[in-house]
Parts: structure tokens; sequence; C-alpha cells
């Protein structure tokens, strides 16, 4: 199944992804734009859709809690960035971020108790063992070793496969599908392969679940849900699949570039050696720097609104870029510097408003501890390639890097 989509902008239109001339840093353009027109429209390179992309902080967060702006991807205009067929994309299941209310307050609110930060703080000591294993393996195989497959990807996949009841024998696989249905560059075909494997092996998870129910999320909230029923099957199936995906695509990454910056900069690795103190407000700034779901956020208006000086249309398609808001200097001082005792607060790395990340106190809590103990274990850990040879994953709706060789 294909389709061709004329890419082409017209004149004076941009096309999204916009490119990036130091992997590091934002786009060039997100500056440009937030000075002088910072709502502007731009054609999808991957779908050939049109959207706004809104680039000041205080747009976005307004976009994000706008009751008249939808998360629905079946609505007209919606700028979807995976080349899904209309006629495909509407027999969709929507995942949780897909949802409006009341479906998506109904849903969100069950898994609300699963991530709050007393229940986080509980899960430490184990998150800490997975991260102390991990790293046992680590040293054993020596260096140089490639830290993305060694330990950015086996924490985090570690932690969301046991919270939700999910083998970890099996996470080869799944890591395989989601980097594809992550990717901006994948066919129709690989895409919906992609979805249908991951979806038939959930299927087949949440069914057992649903008889032989676990000690983990999933098991509590189909029982949960038998009371509420808020829920259906395939409703569970995706809402599975998105937490699964996003446990551990979003943390890997974010892993492996903080990890990254801090090799890059001594002053920073050694500014949380003197202080270990200051590692929460660390991991709260690298979140702000790399803002690593630039479009994690699309949306659609459902009615005419007023962004600055611009009227978006009902039924036109709106991209908050969290990474240029993030860069804003009218929110944060030296937005492009890494700054671990910033004071400003409110960075939209996690989005904004009802959609906001429910995993966020996990997401930080890992963070926190691997680059803790990680530096704590192998205070030598340095790189193994020259920077300017690493591989970004420009390609793909959550930035990061393909590989990043270290030794010690």
């Amino acid at each position: 199944m294909t389709s061709t989509v004329d890419n082409t902008p017209e004149e004076g239109t941009s096309t999204f992804p916009l490119p990036r001339t130091c992997p590091f840093s934002p786009p060039d353009a997100y500056a440009e734009l937030r000075e002088s027109e910072p709502v502007s429209k731009t054609v999808l390179a991957s779908t050939g859709r049109e959207a706004w992309l809104v680039t000041r902080h205080e747009d976005v967060k307004k976009i994000l809690a706008d009751s008249h702006v939808s998360a629905d991807i079946k609505r007209p205009g919606y700028p979807l960035q995976v080349p899904v067929p209309d006629e495909v994309l509407q027999t969709v299941r929507p995942m949780l971020l897909s949802m409006d209310p009341p479906h998506h307050t109904a849903q969100r609110r069950m898994l609300i108790p699963e991530f709050t930060a007393h229940r986080m703080r509980g899960m430490r000591p184990h998150v800490q063992q997975i991260v102390d294993r991990t790293l046992d393996s680590m040293i054993e195989a020596g260096g140089p070793i490639d830290l993305v497959t060694a330990l950015a990807l086996p924490v985090p996949s570690l932690v969301i496969c046991e919270l939700l009841g999910v083998p970890y024998s099996d996470h080869a696989e799944f890591e395989i599908w989601s980097a594809k249905i992550m990717s901006r560059g994948i066919s129709q075909e690989e895409y919906l392969e992609a979805i249908g494997n991951i979806d038939s092996y959930l299927d087949r998870l949440v069914t057992i679940k649903e008889s032989e129910p676990g000690d983990d999320l999933l098991s509590r909230f189909i029982e949960k849900n038998r009371a509420t029923e808020v829920a259906d099957h395939l409703d569970i199936v995706t809402m599975a699949r998105l937490m699964l995906i996003g446990g551990h695509e979003t943390t890997s990454n974010m892993i492996s570039l903080g990890v990254l910056a801090f090799l890059r900069d001594s002053a920073l690795l050694e500014s949380v050696r003197r202080d270990p103190d200051l590692m929460p407000k660390a991991v709260e700034e690298l979140l702000r720097y790399f803002s690593i779901s630039d479009s994690g956020t699309p949306r659609v208006a459902t009615a005419d609104i007023t962004v600055g000086d611009v009227t978006i249309a009902a039924g036109e398609g709106i991209l908050p870029l969290n990474n240029a808001a993030n860069h804003d200097d009218a929110a944060f001082t030296e937005p492009d510097r890494i700054d671990f005792h910033r004071t400003e607060r409110g960075h939209l790395a996690f989005g904004y408003g009802i959609h906001q990340c429910i995993g966020q106190n996990l997401a930080r809590l890992e963070l926190e501890i691997v680059y803790t103990t990680l530096f704590e274990r192998i205070p030598e850990l340095r790189l193994a390639a020259d920077f300017d040879n690493l591989q970004f994953k420009s390609d793909a709706m959550v930035y990061g890097i393909h590989e990043l060789p270290v030794t010690w």
C-alpha cells in the first residue's frame, strides 16, 4: 500500500522537521521564527500535510491548554507525521495521547495512581538494583562499548517491562518495532507492519492477564476496569502499546544524550560530583535543554483560535514545538546554555495541560539514578569516538543517538 504526496511547500513555507546545524542545539530557524514569525505555516515532509508551527513558550502553553484544540488523530486537518492512509487511519484505535475528554479523562484517571511521586519513591530501590545489575554486566564486558545498547536501552526497557508485566525476554522485538513506529522516514508498509506486530503481541499478553492477573500495572488496570468499564480490550492493548513504547524510547534517548552532555563538559560533571543534591536539578535542565519529543504534541483546531496576531482556523493542524519553547529567552535566561543552577521553572519537555506525560516521575527517577550511579562506578568514563562522527536520530520523532561508544 503506497501513496504519493507532493511535499513541495509553497514559496515562503518551511518543510518540517527543520534542519539542525549542530546536533546538540535546536534548529537555528527556531530562534528566527520566535523573533519574526512565532506562528508560521509548514509542510510535514513525511506526509505532505500542512500545519502551523508555534515556537514561543507562552504560545505553546496556550495551545496545549486550549479547549478548542483536539488531540484526535482522526480529525481532518490533524498534522499526522507518519504515512498512514486515511482509510486505515479511520480504523485505528486511538492511544491515550490521541484521545479527547471525556474518554481521555476516564482512562487517565485510572492510570494516575500508578505514577504518583509517592509510588515512584517506592520504586527507587528496585530501579537502583536494575541499574546496578546492568552496570555490572557493562563493566564486566569492558570498554570500548556502545552505551546505548549496554545501558541506555536495557534500563528503561527492564523497568517498563516489569511495571507492565511484559516478559523482558521479548524486549529485542518490541525495541525494533518501536524504533520503526517512531521514525518519520518509514514507509506505510513498514509502519503498519510494526504496529500490527506490537499490537498482536500485546493482544495476546492482555488476554492472558484478563484471565490470569498478576502484580503489575496492566493487571491492576484490568481489575479496576471490570468495575468502571471505561476501556474495552482493544483500548487496553493500545494503552499498553503507548506505555511500552513511551516508557523506554524517550528515557533511553535521554540517558544517552545526558551522558554525552556530561562527557562533553567536564564542568557539568564536576558540579554534580561536588554537590550530589544538585542531580535532580541537573535532570530537569537536561530535559529542558534537549526536549527530545519536540513535535510530540500535535493538535488540530476545533474552532477558530487566535495565537499572537495569527488566527488559526478550525480544522487546521498545529505543531506546538516543545524544543523551540524551551529555548525561548523570554522564559529562560541564556536558554542555549546548560545551567544546573537555573532558577526558572516550567519547561515543557513533558508537554503541558491535560495530556502532560503521565510517566514523567518515572523518567526523572530513572535518569537521576542512571546518571548518578554511572559516574560513581565509572568515574573515568570517556568518549571512544569523535563527537563529529556520532550519528544522531534526525529522522525520528524522539531525538537521540543511534550509538554512543565509550570506554574507561
